[in-house]
């Protein structure tokens, strides 16, 4: 994943999927997964990203997939935090 701040009150993603990953559906299906996983992800508005997948030795999971995109997300401080605050009034 490339991250990098932007001037604009969005966050805006883009993919890249090599021709090493296989034949163009098994490309577009990737596509469709990280499309997804960054749409139910909140994410810190700002930062333009380009998620890259490489090729793998087989088939991904999506759950797999998924916990790698959170992680990449967690180490570039993207991703918004929905944790409560302790110190928080909940009413």
């Amino acid at each position: 994943m490339r991250a990098m701040p932007n001037s604009l009150p969005v966050t805006r993603c883009g993919f890249s999927v090599g021709k090493k990953v296989g034949k163009a559906v098994a490309r577009n299906k990737m596509k469709r997964r990280l499309r997804e996983i960054i749409r139910q992800t909140p994410l810190i508005p700002g930062w333009d990203l380009v998620l890259i997948a490489r090729a793998s030795p087989g088939p991904v999971k999506y759950s797999d997939l998924k916990k790698a995109v959170i992680e990449l997300l967690t180490r570039a401080r993207i991703l918004e935090d929905h944790t409560p605050d302790a110190n928080a009034n909940p009413h």
